[in-house]
């Protein structure tokens, strides 16, 4: 028998919003870890708005909803809210009521804007870190680094001379003509119009030359997760600088302790291995004997260390290719290296957060 539709609208729903999320939802377990993260931090919270005029959007919602841009891979703020509008999913994870009204996606954005010049990024990043070392997830002593080309919010046309006087283009002076071609171009004489911060940059002999960033990170062996991160300007030296200034950062939390570290051909140098030595670090890095000797020898690489340091270092791509995939940084829109450090440490912090779940949820 035909069913009949049933086109008279009920006036009142008698299915709460928590039971219309399945308990067995992968965002259920997520939620149960960030919410005593953020409980955590509303000390800083505070900090960060006055005690008077009007209430803002708080920042739980402003965090638990940035989650979920991520997570989601929303390109915009403005989707963002479009989906907070209607889906039920996304207002019971960020705290909203089903008759809640959603702010405009404006409003989101300057609000966000309160924790993107804050540390709340960093300070997320270490409570999650923090939690996995409760969790007994990560290792104190075997580690891998590496670094990665995030791509700037600008183009080649933005690139011109410092120098150059202001000027428009009769002919469209919205949108200029701009013809570079046989120019020779270089960061100490052109800079971005559109991202000042952002540096013009090739990953090796034969690849095309982008405006970006670079974004570093110190990966645990253990389980792959992320421990330290670092977020600047592109420069041929800054993988190895980041790399230093993030292990002797660990180094003072372990003095003590011998670490190893994991890095590719990129980081063989003599001057880094040296450095890393007198920090009491055992580089595992692999050996370029392309162009050159290599300043790793058989007192680094006739341990069965070493092979194993190499076999997991490959997994910080992972973390990349997720971070890149996902979580919105193949291309950032934040400009300058403040904020789109900001975005990258909360992102690396989004991705520990999935692995954590994971991994305990495979242990259950």
């Amino acid at each position: 028998m035909r069913g009949e539709q049933d086109k008279q609208p009920v006036l009142f729903s008698y299915v709460s919003q928590e039971d219309r999320i399945p308990q067995n939802h992968p965002l259920r377990n997520l939620r149960k870890l960030i919410d005593p993260i953020l409980e955590q931090l509303s000390s800083r919270f505070e900090r960060l708005y006055s005690q008077t005029g009007r209430p803002s959007i708080a920042p739980e919602y402003l965090l638990r909803a940035m989650v979920l841009q991520i997570l989601y891979s929303i390109r915009s703020e403005r989707l963002l809210m479009e989906q907070l509008d209607y889906n039920l999913l996304f207002r019971w994870f960020v705290g909203l009521s089903m008759d809640a009204a959603v702010w405009d996606h404006s409003v989101f954005s300057k609000n966000r804007d309160r924790l993107l010049d804050g540390d709340i990024a960093e300070l997320f990043l270490a409570q999650v870190i923090a939690l996995a070392k409760e969790k007994h997830l990560m290792s104190d002593e075997h580690f891998t680094v590496d670094g990665t080309l995030i791509e700037a919010w600008a183009s080649h046309k933005s690139f011109q001379k410092k120098t150059k006087p202001s000027g428009t283009d009769i002919n469209d002076p919205g949108n200029a003509t701009v013809d570079f071609h046989g120019e020779k171009r270089s960061n100490d004489t052109h800079q971005s119009t559109t991202d000042p911060e952002a540096r013009l940059f090739r990953k090796g002999p034969g690849k095309e030359s982008k405006l970006c960033f670079m974004g570093h990170l110190t990966m645990d062996n253990r389980h792959g997760l992320v421990v330290a991160v670092r977020y600047g300007q592109a420069t041929g030296r800054a993988e190895r600088e980041a790399a230093q200034a993030m292990l002797k950062a660990l180094q003072k939390k372990h003095p003590r302790r011998r670490l190893t570290v994991g890095a590719d051909k990129g980081y063989d140098t003599h001057e880094f291995t040296e450095q890393l030595r007198r920090l009491n670090v055992t580089p595992h890095v692999a050996q370029n004997t392309a162009h050159r000797s290599s300043a790793i020898d058989q007192r680094t690489t006739r341990h069965p260390g070493y092979q194993i340091s190499q076999r997991f270092r490959k997994r910080v791509e992972e973390i990349f290719g997720w971070l890149k995939t996902v979580g919105l940084l193949r291309k950032t829109k934040y400009k300058g290296v403040n904020r789109g450090g900001w975005v990258f440490s909360f992102a690396n912090a989004v991705y520990n957060l999935l692995r954590i779940r994971n991994i305990l949820s495979a242990t259950a």
